[in-house]
């Protein structure tokens, strides 16, 4: 034995001396710890883009409806005559004859503090208006989000599990029918088949707004539901058809799995593997999907809002839009596009729950 070898008998009789490395949770902290960490920092990168986002619609409302080819001054005065002096005053009041980067700086602090100036034609802040209209957005496209939501996982499913059937050739034409169908053209067709008289009962739904204005207590939840049917059944269309097919996609991706057919070979019943093994993983990009939708709960609906006189923020926008009233769609505008941005940031930080292959 040389006096090299000494040494490593020496420290291998120590290790085996000292036994093996202790297991359980003190062995797994390790991993688990780094895991925390790496999600951590993937979340910290979803909320810094999201910061950078905001900011990026702040310049882009800013610059956006400026190129607007009209004089918006002009339009608040209603074509009505008025002298130079006046326009100028209301210039000044307003201040758009300041110039472009002082109303930028002020138009980014301000916004900052979700004060986004005096609407143009209702003399009232922005922000009060959007505070005002939001519920009856809320009502509408909530409503609906639940129903298509609900409705397109379902069908999707029982679509996608009897691939090639006569109930899945019906419902996924009729999904690629409808997801092609532009809103607003679906609810003009509903109108005059349902509220202007070509229908079976002629006036059957009201055609368009939020109430009749005259009902109280429980009539008046009956009337606003009665108000409610048409725009609901538009946006449920539109939408259970966009997650049906996503769903009925991702499900049959599923389907063709080795772990599926592992399950079989089991002995699990079809009803089991669909529900327990399948769904789940085909529930993934149906996920994002839903929180894409989710986001265009508060956005609303502009076209249909418009087409039902709903009075929501869709509606609202279309009003400012039609005047130009530059400080109500620049809220509004950045209102939507928080909606929707905060809405992809909260699934990204959600996802790699529910698939750990993310922000790893």
């Amino acid at each position: 034995m040389t006096a090299d070898s000494t040494p490593a008998l020496v420290k291998q009789a120590d290790a085996d001396t000292e036994g093996p490395a202790p297991a359980g949770p003190a062995a797994a902290r390790g991993p688990r710890a780094r895991n925390t960490k790496a999600y951590l920092r993937y979340v910290a990168a979803k909320i810094l883009g999201a910061i950078v986002s905001l900011f990026a619609v702040l310049v882009t409302s800013f610059f956006l409806f400026r190129l607007i080819p009209s004089d918006p001054v002009k339009q608040m005065t209603g074509g009505r005559r008025v002298s130079a002096e006046q326009l100028q005053s209301l210039r000044h009041q307003f201040g758009l004859d300041q110039p472009m980067w002082k109303q930028f700086t002020s138009y980014v602090g301000d916004a900052l503090t979700g004060d986004f100036g005096t609407s143009f034609q209702f003399h009232a802040p922005v922000m009060d208006k959007i505070v005002e209209a939001l519920p009856a957005t809320l009502l509408l496209t909530g409503t609906a989000y639940v129903l298509y939501s609900a409705l397109g996982i379902w069908l999707g499913t029982r679509t996608a599990w009897r691939n090639g059937s006569t109930s899945d050739r019906f419902n996924t034409a009729l999904a690629l029918t409808l997801y092609s169908v532009p809103s607003f053209w679906l609810g003009l067709l509903l109108i005059i088949v349902f509220s202007v008289g070509i229908g079976p009962i002629p006036g059957m739904f009201p055609t368009g707004g939020l109430e009749s204005g005259n009902e109280t207590g429980f009539a008046y939840v009956l009337d606003v539901a009665h108000h409610m049917v048409l725009p609901v059944i538009t946006l449920v269309a539109v939408g259970y058809a966009q997650t049906l097919l996503v769903m009925r996609s991702s499900l049959l991706d599923e389907m063709g799995s080795d772990y599926l057919t592992t399950a079989r070979a089991k002995g699990l019943r079809d009803d089991a593997v669909r529900r327990k093994h399948a769904v789940p993983n085909a529930m993934l990009p149906t996920f994002t999907l839903m929180f894409v939708n989710l986001g265009h709960v508060v956005a609303g609906q502009i076209l249909v809002e418009t087409v039902f006189s709903w009075p929501g923020l869709g509606g609202l926008f279309y009003q400012g839009l039609s005047v130009p009233d530059l400080p109500l769609v620049q809220g509004l505008f950045f209102v939507f596009a928080t909606a929707v941005i905060l809405a992809n940031t909260l699934a990204d930080v959600l996802y790699p729950l529910l698939d750990p292959r993310v922000g790893r």
